[in-house]
């Protein structure tokens, strides 16, 4: 009897400990196909359906074994070596292998591959330097040694490949899915089929992902049955979901949202690391931005500390180093640690590159909110005010965010609101996002010198060797004013009280295999 009673009692919770996560996306994603795109929406959706040859510890930066249980390096750090993880199967019930793995590596890679069916992979040229055969690319040749095992052979020393592995971008894709779906593969109107800890079951445009358990993953497995995540652009519409019930967990949430999350007793407040930036562009294609006394007397009229403590409550702080203060190593001393808030100056400057009376320019704001931009009009509102103290005329415009990334990335918006939120812990993701050779069209620079200092830092045997070729990258790139760094910031997040487990990663996103919703 009192066997029949503790089972009962063990079924009861086991089905409690069930039931369905609804989580609130900042908007819909771009593509759920690993390695075509970089926002982080369909980041957030990848990392739930796919597993990465390297993972990372749960919150933190720090590498963990995720497809390959090892990876190795040649003496000189130029091949790289990867001991896969046995017995693991795709969603469709298809082995993941070596073959496998070659498979995904080499559709990024090599853009005469017959399966990547036109697709553009820009996170390859973006963090890796180029395709095949690109003189500035690091991947030289990929090889399976055995069934299980992979080696990667580089162009040049880089000690920090498996770092860059472990990006979200790199997720293993069923070889035999992406075949038999082709173009349709990743899109609403196809599937994404990975080995991670949810199995995708549809996506409806402009609205949800809908995913439920992987009850085979060789992980830890899923504490819920299923996975919703909906489309809520509009941030003060994502906390007034959550606070009706009608979705379990939201980030990116407003800064001044934090007192109202604190007394409601439904709720529980977190607080993503900080772990980004935000910065403005100036693009050196503008007749007035590519006079660099027009770019240092924009960075002297800006009141920075103003704008971070009005819209950041206390979560930003401001200095002039691209990556945030838990890389702090990879900064120059040599480097001021702010930009001097000098109107005067800033106005003097501008006589002296030739526009007294100033001049008119449009100035780009996000459409979206991000945690590195939590209001970017109204920002941008300050910040046009700020250059109207010195003469300078802004036309604040806007326009949608794929529009709006598509004329940025093509180089085609003056000066602009931009951001990133680290998507592996070592400095070379925020250098090399920013200033690798195929990272500088948005500005119009091109820095030969900076590309090659972070080639050293790559090449690096210590952090103290790497640490001074970021040093000096640091001290060209300020010099330069291309970008001018605004903010590092923690994001807020908030999550109904029986939302157990959620343990919020430094970066864009974390799977939700851990969190039940135990008395939902």
């Amino acid at each position: 009897m009192k066997l029949l009673a503790l089972s009962a009692v063990l079924l009861c919770s086991t089905a409690a400990a069930a039931g369905t996560l609804v989580v609130a996306g900042s908007g819909e994603p771009v593509s759920l196909e690993a390695g075509n795109a970089h926002d982080s929406v369909s980041m957030l959706v990848q990392r739930q359906v796919y597993d990465r040859l390297i993972n990372v510890g749960a919150g933190s930066t720090e590498l963990a074994a995720g497809l390959a249980t090892s990876w190795t390096p040649n003496k000189d750090a130029t091949s790289w070596t990867f001991r896969l993880r046995h017995n693991v199967k795709f969603h469709d019930g298809t082995p993941f292998n070596a073959d496998a793995a070659v498979f995904n590596l080499r559709r990024w890679w090599d853009k005469r591959d017959p399966y990547n069916y036109g697709r553009v992979f820009s996170v390859m040229p973006d963090l890796l330097g180029g395709f095949k055969g690109d003189k500035d690319a690091i991947i030289k040749n990929i090889v399976k040694l055995d069934n299980y095992t992979v080696r990667i052979d580089l162009t040049r020393p880089n000690t920090v490949f498996p770092v860059q592995m472990s990006a979200s971008y790199w997720g293993m894709s069923s070889p035999t899915a992406v075949k038999a779906q082709g173009e349709k593969y990743g899109t609403p109107a196809g599937t994404a089929v990975g080995t991670g800890p949810f199995v995708f079951k549809s996506w409806v445009g402009g609205d949800r992902v809908n995913l439920s358990a992987n009850k085979t993953y060789w992980g830890n497995k899923p504490k819920v049955d299923a996975l919703i995540i909906r489309a809520i652009k509009d941030p003060s519409q994502r906390l007034n979901e959550l606070r009706a019930g009608t979705v379990d967990l939201a980030s990116d949430l407003q800064p001044d949202d934090m007192k109202t999350i604190q007394a409601d007793k439904n709720l529980v407040l977190y607080k993503r690391p900080s772990f980004n930036l935000g910065y403005i562009g100036l693009n050196n294609r503008s007749e007035y931005l590519k006079n660099e006394k027009v770019r240092r007397a924009i960075s002297m009229a800006f009141n920075r500390r103003a704008i971070v403590e009005n819209f950041w409550y206390g979560l930003g702080v401001s200095n002039t180093s691209i990556v945030p203060p838990a890389l702090g190593w990879a900064s120059s001393p040599k480097v001021p640690t702010d930009y001097p808030y000098d109107p005067a100056a800033a106005k003097k400057l501008l006589a002296e590159a030739g526009y007294p009376n100033g001049f008119s320019i449009d100035f780009w704001y996000m459409p979206i909110t991000r945690s590195y931009f939590p209001q970017p009009k109204a920002t941008a509102e300050a910040m046009a005010a700020d250059l109207a103290q010195i003469g300078i005329k802004v036309n604040l415009r806007t326009e949608d965010w794929a529009k709006y990334l598509d004329d940025l990335f093509a180089g085609r918006l003056s000066m602009f609101q931009i951001g990133l939120i680290g998507d592996y812990g070592d400095p070379d993701y925020f250098y090399g996002a920013l200033y690798n050779p195929t990272s500088t069209n948005d500005i119009g620079w091109d820095a030969p010198q900076v590309g090659q200092l972070l080639e050293q830092a790559r090449a690096g045997l210590t952090r103290e060797a790497r640490a001074k070729a970021y040093a000096q990258a640091h001290e060209l790139t300020y010099a330069a004013g291309f970008r001018i760094p605004l903010v590092h910031s923690q994001s807020v997040a908030a999550a109904r009280s029986y939302v157990k487990g959620w343990v919020l990663s430094p970066l864009s996103s974390e799977p939700y295999n851990m969190i039940s919703v135990l008395g939902k």
